[in-house]
This record gives structure tokens, sequence and C-alpha cells, in this order.
């Protein structure tokens, strides 16, 4: 994944190298702390659209990814409580399981060699 044809760790730097002059600059106002946690969410972001791009499709990396975001936000005010934010990464965890399930396919045979037990003799009855 490129974005303007740079990977993303180099806009991640870049992004931070910005905020560390920010930082320094008293008429701006940004704390460090304030800093570190847009560097939280943008990371979160950036791996969000990694995971939503990359194929086969990994659930637990997007889940990941907005458990990173939705901590980020907290620190802005976001009113989540760890309980809340909690249900809604599994949430959606749930909702992509179901959408996703009819085109995730295991890479091998996770059982090779079984063979599923036949239906007996019928009966008329």
């Amino acid at each position: 994944m490129k974005i303007f044809g740079r990977e993303p760790v180099i806009w991640l730097g870049a992004i931070s190298a910005v905020l560390a002059v920010l930082v320094t600059v008293p008429a701006v106002g940004l704390s460090a702390d304030a800093a570190s946690w847009i560097m939280v969410i943008v990371s979160g972001v950036f791996a969000g659209v990694e995971a939503v791009m990359t194929r086969p499709f990994v659930v637990t990396a997007l889940t990941g990814a907005v458990r990173t975001v939705i901590t980020g936000l907290v620190f802005f005010g976001l009113p989540l409580s760890e309980e809340t934010s909690g249900a809604v990464v599994a949430a959606l965890n749930m909702v992509l399981a179901l959408v996703l399930a009819n085109s995730v396919t295991p890479a091998a045979d996770p059982a090779p060699g079984f063979v599923r037990a036949q239906d007996g003799p019928k009966h008329a009855a």
C-alpha cells in the first residue's frame, strides 16, 4: 500500500516529525501527551486501511486497528467506557465474522483422511 507514492511508514515518520516540532511551539498549545495520542490514532487508521486492503482479509487486523483508534479518541474526550469500547470491538468482530464467513476457506484441509460417518440403513416403517 502506498499513499501518494510513499510507504505508510514514511508518512508516519513525517507526521511524527511535524508533531515533534509543534510540541516545541508554545503558541500551538500541543502537549507531548497529545502528540503521542495523535500518533496512536494515525497509526491505528493506517493499520485499519492496510487491514481492509489486505487479501485474504484478516478480521483481527481490522479490529486491532479499531481498538487502537478508539483508545486514542478516548484520550481526546470520546465518552466511551472501557467496557463500551470493548463491546464495540466485539460487535465489530461478530459483524465481520458473519459477513466474511462465506468467503473464508482454510488454506489446507484441517483433518486430512477424516471420513464423515454415513447414515445407517433406512428402515421402512
